[in-house]
């Protein structure tokens, strides 16, 4: 984090050639960024734009771009929205993919098992590869579907779709779009902690680590993993305050403040309100303003409180800079990748290391304050199962 691989790419695109390159980020005001500081290519954002009298989206205009041949800066919900046109164009232009941040690659669809059994035994089949796919042939005999299952048989069709356990559908993003660049860039940090690389190793789909070099005031990508950030962790250790005192009593038990935990330890809602509270007024005694704090987006009404509500970060906020000025920050989870992906990685062999996972998790969401301003902070973290794994990874321990 803060290492220079925006500023690496942003090197890479401003080279005078013929490389084409699309790139996907998670925050609309990064697209702005790449727009202005790329003055060598001029780069495209999709746009929702009428023509003849008739309105094309944002998809629609995302492939005039591609036909085009035209360098293109868009989000990363856009991308997700890929179909096999989407595909063919990438692969016929020749593109190379700058992707900021880790994409989301799979999540579970809320689908009961009741209908997915009545959509399999209808409208949709499992091939010998996993997918699903829709009946349309059926369609063809009978009409097109026009049930409440649209957003599945729209990601059947995008050959988006897998099952899990016979009854659990899950969105899947189609491996085999990372094949049909030239070359595709992650810019992330612990990729390997991040589902991405696990979704990568089930596909099959190669890749090489590479960390960021500065040569005659330039950034560049160097092949290779940098494992020599102890002065990096040494600065940041100096610049974190840690609370330890007992308001983190609460966090005691290995999966206290996991999402099963708010489901289930309902009564203690106010008890965590009442710690963070009295954290930011009575023990640090901060500004509005320096606030920033997390818990799951259900539960962000029950641990809100005076002082402090405004300055809620999402725990899966990325890649952005517009909270670089908060000081004192209060993190009232305790991040697991769930359950469910976790167990269909497993069908595949594949183990998600959870301490890992909530390392990635937990660093990603403090870099967004003020520390990646070389400032201190004060954090406050309930989890001691968090706190821990912190603190490994600031004494090189993890």
């Amino acid at each position: 984090m803060g290492s220079g691989k925006t500023a690496s790419a942003i090197q890479m695109m401003n080279k005078n050639d013929d490389d084409k390159y699309i790139y996907i980020t998670p925050y609309l005001d990064e697209i702005t960024r790449i727009k202005n500081t790329c003055t060598q290519r001029k780069f495209f954002e999709p746009k929702v734009f009428t023509m003849d009298g008739e309105i094309f989206f944002k998809l629609d205009s995302l492939h005039k771009l591609l036909s085009e041949g035209k360098n293109i800066a868009t989000t990363h919900a856009l991308f997700k929205m890929a179909t096999e046109e989407t595909r063919e164009l990438i692969y016929n232009e020749g593109y190379t993919l700058i992707l900021d941040e880790a994409l989301e690659v799979i999540k579970e669809l809320k689908v009961s098992p009741d209908d997915t059994k009545m959509l399999l035994k209808e409208w949709m089949k499992q091939e010998e590869n996993g997918l699903i796919q829709w009946d349309t042939k059926k369609e063809s005999l009978q009409g097109v579907y026009n049930g409440k299952f649209q957003t599945v048989r729209r990601y059947a069709l995008n050959k988006n779709l897998v099952m899990h356990n016979e009854v659990i559908l899950l969105w899947n993003f189609p491996p085999d779009i990372f094949k049909l660049f030239k070359e595709s860039y992650i810019l992330t940090y612990l990729f390997s902690a991040q589902l991405q690389k696990y979704y990568f190793d089930i596909h099959d789909i190669k890749y090489d680590y590479y960390n960021v070099k500065v040569e005659d005031d330039l950034y560049i990508f160097s092949q290779g993993i940098n494992n020599d950030d102890t002065k990096t962790k040494k600065a940041i250790k100096r610049n974190i305050v840690i609370y330890e005192g007992t308001l983190n009593k609460i966090g005691d038990e290995q999966y206290s403040l996991s999402k099963s935990w708010y489901s289930k330890k309902t009564h203690l809602h106010k008890q965590l309100k009442n710690n963070t509270l009295n954290y930011f007024n009575n023990i640090m005694q901060s500004k509005s303003n320096d606030n920033m704090w997390a818990t799951f987006k259900d539960y962000k009404s029950k641990i809100s409180g005076k002082g402090y509500t405004k300055g809620y970060v999402s725990v899966t906020e990325r890649s952005t800079n517009k909270y670089c000025h908060k000081k004192v920050l209060a993190y009232a989870v305790n991040r697991f990748a769930s359950p469910l992906i976790e167990s269909y990685f497993h069908t595949k062999n594949i183990k998600i290391n959870q301490e890992l996972f909530a390392l990635s998790e937990l660093v990603q969401w403090i870099w967004r304050s003020a520390i990646r301003n070389n400032e201190v902070i004060n954090l406050y973290i309930p989890s001691g199962r968090m706190r821990r794994i912190l603190k490994q990874w600031l004494n090189d321990e993890i």
